[in-house]
């Protein structure tokens, strides 16, 4: 199906050209500075039976122009069906189950296979390196108030000047949320524990949906130890403690920062797994990224978040890739991380700050050889960075088998390791990822 990415498309030349496009059958990516008149629009194009993406910002910005390249649809085409939902986690499956009870499928080219996840030591090699995130969860959501409507607040990510980037959203009345729209400037939010949260400016030209926001009080890492409890969505079926969202490389982090979300694809590793791994020479790299919160809705591509690549491990990948060694990121977010510290020459650098780097199959990946990662969602823009790992047929029949063999997606689901295609000595096929 033909993509158009159309800029200016909430009035005007720009929606009635959205228009002719969807009639004719055009998936569209569309933009817009008004957040409101554009959700309009693509909710009334979205009826014609086409794909549509709406990301309001300004095409002059870097990362919002790189944005619009991301939203492109991946050329994949599947549903999810909701028995395949992963609604609590492994270990409360049955008796006498770990973390660790998950299945484990492995892509190479073309070739599937499957697997219980225990079985990855087996299926990697001396030599070999995993980028493992240590970012922690945060108790990230928190009950308030406007006037005398009930609310959900999930603190996204911490800023440098203290602000934390905030998505507002209604209880649903089942333990879960639904989204709504942020703002306005100068709107007060009370919280639990006599703390009031006001906001100041949309994170993005034209965002609705995250907003930077000011916390009264004694900061938000007090707030949320005391009151806050790990964001859940409508998929999962209760309510789990904080220590359901940790991984067993979470480390705490001196400001209070962390993930709005788990880090998932690390979640089924248990310390005797770990403990294996190494006894056969594979090695570990930490890095850190602080995730925000998903776009459940919206499937926007990834704001800016901030990460910390270390001289350790900038220095152990770049030796593992001088070496027969594969380097293989543990989670979109690890890839997001290394990624945006390697330079144009393959070259690993420590590096710490802010990332707005959007991984396409244009832009491709330099450092990473595989991924171990959940399973994604059909409109998620994570399966760029897959399709960028991997190629568009290798996703493809990946997905494909997962749904025939009654694999579960999300943050407790079972989990997918791509790697590189082997020649008949074993080594690379070289061109297998560009």
């Amino acid at each position: 199906m033909p993509v158009a990415i159309i800029t200016g498309a909430g009035k005007g030349f720009g929606r009635a050209l959205s228009a002719a496009l969807a009639e004719r059958g055009w998936d569209l990516v569309l933009d817009a500075r008004s957040a409101g008149p554009l959700e309009t629009t693509a909710q009334e194009l979205r009826k014609h039976g086409t794909h549509v993406v709406a990301l309001a910002g300004d095409v002059p910005c870097g990362a919002h122009a790189m944005g619009l390249t991301a939203g492109r649809p991946p050329d994949l085409a599947f549903q999810v069906p909701d028995e395949l939902s992963a609604r609590v986690p492994a270990e409360q499956r049955g008796p006498g189950l770990d973390r660790d009870a998950v299945l484990l499928m492995v892509s190479r080219g073309t070739e599937v296979s499957h697997h219980d996840f225990v079985e990855l030591p087996r299926l990697l090699r001396a030599g070999d390196l995993l980028i493992v995130n240590t970012s922690p969860t945060l108790a990230a959501a928190v009950d308030g108030r406007i006037g005398h409507a009930r609310v959900v607040v999930h603190f996204s990510t911490r800023g440098d000047d203290g602000r934390w980037a905030v998505e507002l959203r209604d209880p649903d009345g089942g333990g879960t949320t639904r989204a709504r729209a942020g703002g306005p400037a100068g709107a007060v939010v009370e919280l639990s524990g006599c703390a009031c949260l006001i906001y100041e400016e949309p994170l993005s030209p034209g965002s609705g949906r995250l907003w930077w926001a000011r916390a009264s009080g004694k900061g938000v890492p007090a707030l949320l130890r005391r009151h806050g409890r790990p964001i859940r969505y409508s998929y999962t079926e209760r309510d789990q403690p904080l220590s359901a969202y940790q991984t067993v490389f979470a480390l705490p982090s001196a400001d209070g920062s962390g993930s709005a979300e788990m880090p998932s694809a690390a979640r089924p590793f248990t310390p005797r797994l770990v403990a294996e791994l190494v006894s056969r020479g594979v090695q570990f790299a930490p890095v850190t990224l602080h995730t925000g919160v998903a776009s459940a809705e919206a499937h926007e591509p990834p704001y800016p978040e901030r990460f910390t690549v270390s001289e350790h491990s900038a220095r152990l990948i770049n030796a593992v890739r001088r070496g027969d060694g594969r380097v293989i990121a543990v989670g979109t977010t690890a890839v997001r991380a290394v990624e945006s510290a390697t330079g144009s020459d393959g070259i690993v650098r420590a590096a710490s700050g802010w990332t707005d780097l959007v991984i396409t199959p244009e832009r491709g990946v330099r450092v990473v050889d595989g991924l171990l990662t959940g399973l994604h969602e059909p409109e998620a823009s994570h399966l760029l960075m897959l399709e960028a790992i991997a190629g568009r047929r290798t996703i493809s029949r990946g997905y494909g088998e997962a749904l025939r063999f009654g694999y579960l997606w999300h943050e407790f689901g079972d989990t997918h390791l791509l790697l590189p295609e082997m020649s008949d000595h074993g080594e690379h096929c070289p061109g297998n990822y560009g």
